[in-house]
């Protein structure tokens, strides 16, 4: 329903402002404009999506291949205790257990088409322990928004937009993605741990999140110390060690299992392939209606209007072109996805509006969307405090974004 409400308002507000300066102003150009647009991004969405195809049928079959060989169930016992103390409603020998982890870690690894289906099942099976039927419980309102603050080791559809877009270097978004996204679930979970008297200060959770805080500060100080000059160069080769160090283990791993890798790969390449040619309609109907936004005026409205604010309080406004990205994140991911694509298309996937615009798409999820689906799959009316949570993970990924890209790329 919000891309439903998203689209009806983009088209609606850019007839109003046509009107206004058609009649106000005698601006004949925004109309022929706005019809030019429609054409325009309606072939730059077929473009897109047809170039998306190689590169997703290359990655999905790779991650086929680690689906396969057991590095989800890897993920799961690596975090299970850290989860075991964060569901603490949930007995220990719980179902749900399983499916939450095995969910966690395929949204960690960009499985999307595992994940989804993988969480639904968790939510399903805490319902089955759930007292109140039609409120959510605590443990689904935690699991929830550890969903919806994005957490994701792996950006592969970001990447694969990027590199169909021109960019030079692809990855180079890899490392501060995975920043703000840990900033946007250490938000959410210390926000849901405190409205759930959760003890943070627990031995295993501690151990958890300080061996994980230590790597992102040393992280983070170590790019610090480098030359603006460097830390591009440095982000992207060791984003591509990284990235090619996975694909290894992955092989690997399938390997030591006795997988046959070359099949597993094919079977991912194909879902990749039929992935590629269904969002042709949705990346189409969602550019056409941001074309038409920004060609009536109204996103330059909008961001002049940001850029006047930021000026009045001494803030540099360079990060205002990439705001309706964020902005439209928790609301839809193709609206946000749309809204990365025409940023990159407008100012190139390279400028720091490209770059800003990509790592703020992968800081935080789709917060009113997943909660829409999780509950209303298991038919939870009252959510509590979940949206609020959410939205804490969400802006605290996007503040994080902000920050983390004039650190790498301004």
């Amino acid at each position: 329903m919000a891309l439903n409400y998203l689209f009806i308002f983009f088209f609606l507000i850019a007839f109003v402002v046509g009107l206004i300066k058609l009649i106000f102003w005698g601006d004949l150009d925004v109309f022929p404009a706005m019809i030019d647009s429609t054409f325009s991004m309606a072939k730059t969405g077929f473009d897109i999506s047809l170039g998306l195809t190689g590169v997703l049928t290359l990655w999905l079959g790779i991650m086929k291949i680690g689906e396969n060989g057991g590095i989800v169930r890897v993920f799961s016992r690596l975090i299970g205790p850290f989860f075991n103390k964060l569901f603490p409603e949930l007995p220990k020998s719980h179902p749900a257990h399983g499916s939450i982890m095995m969910n966690l870690a395929a949204n960690m690894l960009g499985l999307d088409n595992a994940a989804t289906p993988l969480g639904l099942k968790a939510m399903k099976e805490m319902q089955e322990a759930n007292p109140d039927k039609d409120k959510a419980s605590n443990a689904q309102i935690m699991f929830l928004v550890l969903n919806t603050s994005g957490l994701t080791i792996i950006p592969i559809s970001i990447m694969v937009y990027r590199a169909q877009l021109g960019a030079a270097n692809p990855s180079d978004i890899f490392i501060p993605i995975l920043l703000a996204t840990y900033f946007s679930t250490i938000a959410g979970l210390i926000s849901v741990s405190i409205v759930q008297k959760i003890k943070l200060w627990d031995r295993t959770i501690l151990s958890y999140l300080g061996g994980l805080t230590a790597i992102i500060i040393g992280i983070i100080a170590y790019f610090s110390s480098l030359e603006k000059e460097q830390i591009t160069t440095v982000s992207t080769v060791v984003s591509n060690v990284f990235l090619f160090g996975i694909i290894i283990s992955f092989i690997l791993l399938a390997a030591k299992n006795k997988v046959n890798v070359y099949e597993s790969f094919i079977d991912g390449a194909k879902e990749g392939f039929n992935i590629a040619i269904k969002i042709i309609p949705y990346l189409i109907a969602i550019l056409v209606a941001i074309g038409v936004f920004r060609a009536s005026g109204t996103m330059d409205l909008f961001v002049e209007g940001m850029r006047r604010l930021c000026l009045l309080l001494s803030v540099d406004p360079d990060f205002v072109e990439a705001l309706p990205t964020a902005m439209m994140k928790p609301l839809s991911g193709s609206g946000a996805r749309g809204m990365m694509v025409d940023a990159m298309t407008t100012h190139g996937a390279d400028s720091f509006v490209g770059r800003l615009a990509s790592t703020l798409q992968g800081a935080t999820d789709t917060t009113f969307y997943i909660i829409a689906v999780y509950f209303g799959a298991v038919g939870i009316k009252n959510t509590r405090y979940a949206v609020t949570c959410g939205l804490i993970a969400d802006f605290a990924g996007i503040i994080a974004a902000i920050l983390i890209a004039y650190l790498f790329f301004h």
